[in-house]
């Protein structure tokens, strides 16, 4: 079976399926565009490869209206042209394949067609979509928690002495097809968190203590990314704490070893990491 739901900026939904509004021809969800990137030096033969881009995700529906009233039909075609307004933007498309459920932004690629009726009992119409990010992805987030500082400090104690160790450490799965973007939220008193991830090496380190009333959100999405901190109803931006060897990573295919370490903190805060698996295709 193929399902598919549309969700306008203004939170109006449309459901395509079979009655009244039926799916007739769908395409593009899993076919899209890429350009290979390459280079090419004087005299040489061919060229040398560096990298290949996916190209924004277009989508065709196909469908009919599935009543034989006039007026009916007018209402339902006021409907689509309303919910499929495309001056409201990207709003989210949800497909339903063969019990497989996955989402993408969209924004409407002109208004919906009516071709003439002619001698055709139902009402036809076609619907795009440009997708600005080709991927689809899983409908709710992943979240993973961290117990974020583990101390040392005991008594009596005796010099040198450690203020804290490495806090935990987990294994996190990202099962798309290509990396991740995360967000991560630290919540609870602690000071110079660092996430690492230790399957490639980078890390996110801020250089500022974190009060026990305030979040530390980061987010590592292209065209998105942030770090600020929440404290009552104020953000802080929080770039300027970012440490200047930081890299607001991804997670890679498969497995990816986080850990968090602190400078000092308290075991009653909380690290937790979200993200949502992308795929190249339905």
């Amino acid at each position: 079976m193929r399902r598919l739901t549309y969700e306008n900026g203004r939170g109006e939904q449309i459901e395509f399926y079979l009655s009244p509004f039926l799916i007739e021809s769908l395409t593009g969800i899993g076919e899209v565009d890429a350009d290979i990137q390459s280079q090419q030096s004087p005299f040489q033969d061919g060229d040398n490869y560096i990298d290949t881009l996916l190209q924004p995700r277009f989508i065709e529906l196909e469908g009919s209206i599935t009543e034989r009233n006039f007026e009916s039909i007018r209402e339902f075609r006021r409907y689509i042209l309303r919910v499929c307004n495309p001056k409201l933007g990207l709003g989210k498309i949800t497909l339903e394949l063969d019990g497989d459920l996955k989402e993408i932004m969209g924004a409407l690629d002109g208004s919906p067609v009516f071709p003439e009726r002619s001698q055709d009992v139902w009402q036809k119409f076609m619907i795009n979509w440009k997708c600005p990010s080709p991927y689809w992805m899983d409908l709710n987030q992943t979240s993973r928690s961290l117990q974020s500082y583990v101390g040392n400090f005991k008594l009596p104690m005796t010099f040198p002495f450690e203020l804290g160790v490495a806090g935990s450490r987990t294994t996190l799965f990202n099962e798309g097809d290509v990396p991740a973007p995360v967000t991560i939220d630290i919540h609870g008193a602690t000071t110079n968190p660092q996430i690492i991830n230790k399957t490639t090496g980078d890390y996110i380190r801020i250089n500022r203590s974190i009060a026990d009333d305030e979040i530390l959100h980061i987010n590592t999405a292209s065209g998105q990314q942030r770090v600020e901190i929440y404290r009552d109803n104020t953000i802080e931006q929080g770039f300027g704490y970012l440490d200047h060897n930081s890299e607001l990573f991804n997670l890679e295919i498969g497995e990816n070893e986080i850990e968090h370490i602190a400078d000092a903190g308290d075991r009653n805060a909380i690290v937790a990491v979200s993200w949502q698996s992308r795929y190249t295709g339905v």
